[in-house]
């Protein structure tokens, strides 16, 4: 049995620290324990309900209840930054899924059950089938924009932070890319800003939808390309949803067809690009 004990970051991080560890346990038979599973867990309900992992905390009764949610997130805060936890789980040989991250063995092989477990809820894909849809009647090719921004103005010293115009200006070179077939794009985003304002290019986004996050995720991995800053988050929608991606590494930044290619594992694209450990 493989007991996950760590909890990094948001959401995708989540993800990536749990499918090496998914995977293995489909390939040989394996059960595995989830200590910490991530806020949007009821999102994904094959995951949370899936034979062969259990979630300890998980709750219901009680995360709902009152103070739940925040007391569980202090414990998880408190349990996996202390070096006497630390020396604990290392004791009993629990794994910090963060480190399977270059664990590949089973990845391919499994990924059609892959897809199964980590699909969320259906009223989150028939949003994002429907927008996909809607783009489909304007553009015979839905290009999926990650627009991240925020932290980004100080991570790794602003090197992969981008304007708006940016922005705009790497979606009209896409489309002159993959002129003349028409070209629409879906924009992920956790700023306010409307869809309209990148002139020239047809593009929607949802707008006050519940679970935002995982919608905006789930959507990208429908589209037929991804482009965005290096992020673990467009990443796992090119993984799970096997779409090419092509992250924005600079503001000159041109396209062709071979800029793009699907994610195989955290670190590798399906062309052989590796990618650095930012």
């Amino acid at each position: 049995m493989r007991v996950i004990c760590d909890a990094p970051g948001q959401t995708c991080n989540r993800l990536w620290t749990y499918v090496a560890s998914v995977a293995q346990c489909i390939a040989e038979h394996r059960r595995m324990v989830i200590i910490f599973h991530d806020w949007t867990i009821e999102d994904f309900p094959n995951l949370l309900h899936a034979r062969f992992i259990w979630f300890p905390l998980w709750h219901k009764w009680y995360l709902e209840r009152g103070n739940g949610w925040n007391n569980y997130k202090g414990l998880t805060w408190k349990v996996t930054h202390n070096e006497r936890w630390d020396k604990v789980f290392r004791f009993f040989g629990f794994t910090k899924g963060w480190q399977t991250r270059t664990d590949t063995r089973y990845l391919r092989q499994t990924m059609p059950q892959l897809q199964s477990i980590f699909r969320p809820k259906d009223d989150i894909m028939q949003r994002a089938t429907a927008m996909v849809a809607r783009l489909r009647q304007t553009g015979s090719l839905v290009v999926g924009v990650h627009i991240r921004r925020g932290d980004y103005a100080t991570w790794n010293d602003g090197r992969f932070f981008y304007s708006l115009d940016d922005y705009h200006l790497f979606m009209l070179r896409v489309q002159q890319c993959y002129a003349p077939r028409p070209v629409a794009f879906f924009i992920s985003s956790n700023e306010d800003f409307p869809a309209d304002r990148f002139e020239g290019c047809h593009c929607l986004r949802f707008a006050e939808e519940p679970s935002a996050a995982v919608l905006d995720l789930y959507t990208l991995s429908l589209c037929d390309r991804i482009i965005g800053p290096f992020s673990s988050y467009s990443r796992w929608a090119s993984f799970i949803g096997q779409v090419p991606l092509c992250f924005l590494e600079t503001k000159e930044q041109q396209f062709t067809e071979d800029s793009f290619s699907p994610i195989v594992d955290y670190f590798h694209f399906e062309n052989g690009k590796t990618i650095e450990d930012w």
